[in-house]
């Protein structure tokens, strides 16, 4: 009986475990096959870039008003998506969902703006009654839209197609390749009128100031290095002296001066260096051990340029110039704390 027990427990562990295999197959199976759908629809999207496509661009680039970005459902989620895409690479946009626009938010829109319509079918009751209403009002109208000969795409003045063959939802139902369609088109939308308006990094700094991509592109040397103590001796300076300036000023090293200008750095790492070779170090000075022109930052360099500069000579000091005066040093862990790296 013991045996019987053990023997169908045994079993049942071995069935499970097939069981999960089986499910963990599956799992991966699907999750490629979603992937796979998704990348055919937006293969398929290249074929959406035609005069069509290039009249949108150029009609939004002209355009002395906003662009004004309505959907519903998912694809008021994707509307959405776009506006801050638009927003974050120099393009204006709002976000209206269609809903609230029949039901008051239609005074959003101003008679120079633009509208982007968003909808796979193209005919939601939603869409059948904004879309007269912004055509009354004289708005030019843009559809991305999954339905040619759908209402919304008759009535807009420029088409963009993201119709799909399928999704990705074994049921052909749930929006998942026609949303990323919608995202894609919007996506080229925005990224051709960055091009259009020679949109450079700094332009972006100047909409992204809190985030670490912004910081990357605006916070400069200056902005940081003026927190810490300005750690310095003289080149003749003895070994406890500049023990104790690099002990004080707590950034793990000393610039190293003569006749008012940088000649070199000594490092905590030196001084460990230098007590492995030397036995006696009451006659050495700091000219005996410091690094001669160690790499430098000007005061008014990016914070990035400090950082590349670090991780290309494995350092984490670097003396910062304003001109060709010491004035300070930036530390490694001054970078890190704004989140750059």
């Amino acid at each position: 009986m013991f045996y019987y027990k053990c023997n169908n427990k045994l079993v049942q562990f071995i069935i499970k475990l097939r069981k999960n295999l089986i499910s963990t197959k599956k799992i991966a199976q699907t999750a490629r096959q979603v992937i796979q759908t998704e990348v055919t629809a937006i293969e398929k999207l290249k074929g959406s870039i035609n005069q069509n496509f290039i009249d949108a661009v150029n009609l939004i680039y002209n355009t002395k008003g906003r662009i004004i970005v309505t959907g519903i459902g998912k694809s008021a989620h994707i509307a959405s998506k776009i506006v801050a895409t638009f927003n974050s690479t120099g393009t204006p946009a709002i976000f209206m969902h269609a809903a609230d626009a029949i039901h008051g938010d239609l005074g959003i829109v101003r008679k120079e703006d633009i509208v982007i319509a968003i909808s796979k079918s193209g005919e939601t009751p939603e869409i059948k009654v904004l879309v007269p209403l912004i055509k009354f009002r004289g708005n030019p109208l843009i559809a991305i839209v999954g339905n040619n000969k759908s209402f919304l795409a008759k009535q807009a003045d420029k088409v963009l197609d993201v119709s799909v063959d399928k999704e990705a939802c074994h049921n052909n139902l749930a929006p998942t390749s026609s949303t990323t369609a919608q995202l894609v088109m919007g996506d080229a939308l925005a990224v051709s009128l960055l091009e259009l308006r020679g949109f450079t990094s700094g332009d972006f700094a100047q909409i992204h100031p809190g985030g670490t991509l912004g910081k990357r592109l605006y916070l400069r040397v200056a902005d940081l290095f003026v927190n810490n103590e300005v750690p310095r001796v003289n080149i003749d300076e003895n070994m406890e002296k500049v023990i104790v300036e690099i002990s004080s000023k707590r950034l793990g090293a000393t610039a190293v001066i003569q006749n008012g200008k940088l000649v070199g750095l000594i490092t905590d790492g030196d001084l460990r260096r230098m007590l492995e070779k030397h036995h006696n170090i009451g006659n050495l000075k700091a000219g005996d051990i410091m690094t001669q022109n160690p790499r430098t930052i000007h005061k008014n360099s990016l914070v990035v340029d400090a950082l590349t500069l670090m991780k290309e000579n494995n350092i984490t000091q670097l003396p910062v110039l304003d001109k060709s005066d010491y004035v300070g040093i930036i530390h490694l862990h001054d970078i890190l704390k704004e989140g750059i790296l």
